[in-house]
């Protein structure tokens, strides 16, 4: 069982097993939000089933998927309670697992996901499942470029069909902060924030995606693609587990909550910690674009 990551070696020996398994390519470009299909036709990890950041791993597109009758209903057409705001707010556990089972997956499976994109989108698949108790899930490590490189089988065109699974969430292997529960420890010991944004949109000197500018009061700031190397694989755990004692300066790695733009490009940090064997770390999934929503909360810059 892979619980955080997977070589492309590891991966093809694993495909020449009987152990069930599911691919899943979550390709995707935030200022081109069609292009990760266009991706995905072109070229995909022979079986891999599409999935996308806004389709089907956000809330606000997955209300249009079939729902049971006991599904809370908001009373607007809208039939699904979103799990975070932000600009790609979580669907609930059970609309999530609803897709699961509708594309057949099942807790018997292992699970890959990847990108093109340095793991910064199949990183947000990877904690939906820790989130619906699926511990068999890891990310293929240098994505589609590294599977290519080795060699691995690829396909074009559409995804087949597929038969519909059973698929209920269990219990949570992944922990989601709020911006009630990140607002009540502000500047506690108990709790450290690392926003993962590129460091002149943490320091508010731009802003591109949000309507303020800047970071929570007294968060870190490591952007996400500092855990990879040069070849686009996560680098060794050690240099790792290096990396973040220093940024961390002697605070607790367990009190550590991910933060970034919406919820997505945080979680490679929440990997990488695991990696570096500080264990879980939680994620706030609506992160700055929900927290900056409300002018009441505080805001910093610099």
């Amino acid at each position: 069982m892979y619980t955080t990551l997977i070589t492309t070696g590891q991966l093809m020996t694993l495909q020449q097993t009987q152990k069930p398994l599911m691919l899943f390519d979550c390709s995707f470009e935030l200022m081109k939000p069609l292009e990760g299909d266009q991706q995905y036709l072109q070229a995909h990890l022979a079986g891999a089933v599409r999935a996308d950041l806004a389709r089907h791993l956000s809330h606000h597109l997955v209300r249009a998927e079939p729902v049971e009758a006991s599904s809370p209903s908001t009373g607007s057409g809208r039939t699904d309670v979103p799990a975070s705001g932000g600009r790609h707010p979580l669907p609930s556990r059970e609309h999530f697992a609803a897709w699961l089972a509708s594309i057949g997956f099942d807790s018997s499976m292992q699970a890959v996901v990847y990108d093109r994109q340095g793991a910064n989108y199949c990183g947000r698949l990877w904690w939906m499942l820790k989130w619906v108790g699926v511990d068999a899930v890891a990310v293929l490590d240098g994505g589609l470029q590294a599977w290519q490189a080795a060699g691995g089988a690829v396909a074009a065109g559409a995804d087949a069909p597929r038969r519909a699974s059973s698929f209920t969430p269990g219990p949570a292997k992944a922990v989601l902060a709020t911006s009630q529960t990140v607002a009540e420890k502000l500047a506690r010991p108990s709790q450290t924030l690392i926003d993962a944004r590129a460091t002149p949109r943490f320091r508010g000197e731009v802003e591109p995606l949000d309507p303020v500018a800047g970071h929570i009061p007294g968060a870190l700031n490591r952007p996400f693609g500092l855990n990879l190397g040069p070849d686009g694989k996560f680098k060794p755990a050690a240099q790792l587990k290096a990396e973040f004692l220093e940024l961390l300066g002697g605070r607790d790695p367990s009190s550590v909550v991910h933060l970034c733009g919406s919820g997505v490009s945080a979680v490679p940090n929440l990997i990488a910690m695991e990696l570096a064997g500080f264990g879980t770390t939680a994620l706030y999934a609506g992160s700055w674009s929900e927290w900056c929503s409300d002018p009441a909360r505080p805001v910093a810059q610099g």
